[in-house]
Parts: structure tokens; C-alpha cells; sequence
């Protein structure tokens, strides 16, 4: 779609709900909507219904997550008008302890991807019908997709043949990290091997 013409999407809810809207910008060839958690419901009624709009495609939702600073995530909502043949992107900031709205009663669809950040970000949606993990174990400690979740977990799982049955225990690194010295004769070779003159052409 042209800039002018998601510049005309813009100025239409500026004009008509521009209350909602703290901002609005070009980013990625999409319009970008800034709006908060208290406007937001609004705004996705308005974007859907409004017969000029017709973003009546939910496409998904997803986190993002800024540990420095005050209001950690974005809240980031993707939608799509099959009318004008456009996307737009819906965007809120959100701090750590802070509960978003379910846009479930807008887009049902929104279900399970409202469930996927909650899994990987933490971030809760009041007045989600079923809001509990998807895709991590229902006894999983923490979200994995914030900058400040550990690289290796907080726990391992394994099958342990004694007991017959899947066990869960906290991480164990046998070494912290590995140190690897090249010159010595068991890191590496110094003669070139079959296929490796090839690399240097």
C-alpha cells in the first residue's frame, strides 16, 4: 500500500478518535498506531467497525521486551483490512506488574496469541476467558523471552531410567565455560584437510 495512502488511514482516526491515539508513524511500509492500555479496546472497536477501516483481520499479537526501561514491553497488535488491502500495527506500552485488556471480545482470535505472550513475556490480559500457558510445561518457571530469563532455564528435563518416568531438576553446568586453545594439538590440526582448499577460493 502507498504512504499516502496509509497517511490518509491516519489522518482519518486522528480526526475521528484521535483522542485514542498518543501517536502515529511509518515503520516497516506499515502504519504504526501508539495508543495505551485504557484506549486500546476502543481503538480496536473503532478499526474494526468503522466502514472506512475494515480491519477486520486480526493477525496476531506479540511482546517485546525493553528491561531499561520504566514501562517494560510493547505491546505490539497486528491487523489487516481485506477492503484497502492494508496492515496496520497497534502498539502500547505496558510496565512489568501492569495488566493489558484481552482483545478477545474484538478479535476472538486474539485467544492464543494473548496466551502466548502471557507464556513467553508475562504479560497478563484481564478479561481473557482462559488465560494459562501454551506453550511451555504447566509447571515452567518463569518466561523465557524476557532478556532477564537465563540462557540454560532454571530447570532441566530428563528421562531417568531408574525411576521410569520424566524428571525435573534445577540446571546443573558441569563447567561455566570452556577455554579453547588453539595450539594445543587437541583443540585442532595444522595440516589441511581433504575439501578445505576449496574454502579458500
Amino acid at each position: 500500500m502507498t504512504i499516502e495512502a496509509l497517511n490518509q488511514i491516519a489522518s482519518i482516526v486522528e480526526g475521528t478518535k484521535g483522542n485514542l491515539v498518543q501517536s502515529s508513524s511509518m515503520a516497516y511500509g506499515e502504519l504504526t498506531l501508539l495508543t495505551t492500555a485504557d484506549h486500546l479496546i476502543e481503538l480496536l472497536s473503532f478499526l474494526r467497525d468503522d466502514t472506512r477501516l475494515g480491519f477486520v483481520n486480526f493477525i496476531d499479537v506479540c511482546g517485546v521486551d525493553w528491561p531499561e526501561r520504566a514501562d517494560r514491553f510493547d505491546v505490539v497488535y497486528h491487523l489487516m483490512s481485506p477492503r484497502l488491502n492494508a496492515r496496520i500495527r497497534v502498539k502500547l506500552q505496558a510496565a512489568e506488574d501492569q495488566q493489558v485488556p484481552s482483545a478477545t471480545a474484538v478479535y476472538p482470535g486474539a485467544d492464543w496469541f494473548e496466551r502466548e505472550t502471557w507464556d513467553m513475556y508475562g504479560i497478563p490480559f484481564t478479561g481473557h476467558p482462559d488465560m494459562r500457558r501454551i506453550l511451555t510445561d504447566y509447571g515452567f518457571e518463569g518466561h523465557p523471552l524476557r532478556k532477564d530469563f537465563p540462557t540454560t532455564g532454571y530447570v532441566e528435563v530428563r528421562y531417568d531410567d531408574a525411576a521410569k518416568r520424566v524428571v525435573y531438576e534445577p540446571v546443573d553446568l558441569k563447567q561455566e565455560f570452556r577455554n579453547f586453545d588453539f595450539l594445543s594439538p587437541w583443540e585442532g590440526t595444522d595440516y589441511v584437510l581433504p575439501g578445505d582448499e576449496k574454502a579458500k577460493q
